[in-house]
């Protein structure tokens, strides 16, 4: 199964920049504090990959991956020529090994998995990839309240705002936030509202 199943990839085919191409508010908010340039950033579930591209365009070497080749090509077609390593893979086979990431993004890419272990899962593995010092942007979708009438098909996998923190116990956690996020997506144009946590956290010497 896809961690695409939602519909995002109807989407994608319906309407290319499904996303638009404005960078997310937490990488904005992350940016304001960090300099970046020189930074190995992985962008895991990229997307339609406009944060991977504003960071690239900022002098990091970004890789960026997503299971769906709709949304890679989407982003080609959008940004054209650009330094991002784009890779269609599934996040949940990555591995360690190698040289880590100076800053770990996900961005909308947790509540897509099917388990809360699967969630814990990735998790752990997203921080394996992040170097001493380096930091994890996380946005999901919480457990608090959703109308899901724009997505259907979508099963979120729903976990509490306090087990994203949880997850990220020994690190430090420089900004955290369980807010809604009022949206409509531009294939079908339904209001809806998601509980979202956004966190930023820096993976500190133990």
């Amino acid at each position: 199964m896809s961690i695409y199943d939602g519909g995002y990839d109807d989407g994608y085919r319906a309407c290319p920049c499904f996303w638009g191409k404005e960078v997310g508010s937490l990488i904005t908010k992350f940016l304001e504090e960090n300099e970046i340039e020189g930074s190995r950033i992985l962008d895991a579930g990229c997307g339609e990959g406009k944060n991977a591209v504003a960071l690239a365009k900022l002098g990091a070497d970004v890789t960026a991956i997503d299971c769906s080749e709709v949304a890679l090509q989407n982003a080609k077609n959008a940004f054209g020529g650009n330094s991002v390593h784009w890779q269609c893979s599934d996040v949940r086979n990555l591995k360690a090994g190698g040289k880590p990431f100076d800053v770990v993004v996900a961005y909308g890419l947790l509540h897509c998995m099917q388990s809360a272990d699967e969630i814990a899962s990735v998790v752990h593995r997203l921080q394996e990839l992040t170097e001493v010092d380096g930091w994890n942007i996380i946005c999901a979708f919480n457990d608090r309240q959703h109308d899901l009438s724009a997505h259907p098909g979508f099963d979120p996998c729903l976990v509490p705002h306090s087990t994203y923190l949880r997850h990220y116990q020994g690190w430090e956690v420089t900004f955290s936030s369980d807010e809604d996020l009022h949206e409509s997506h531009p294939h079908n144009n339904i209001p809806h509202v998601h509980s979202m946590t956004r966190l930023i956290a820096r993976k500190v010497k133990r």
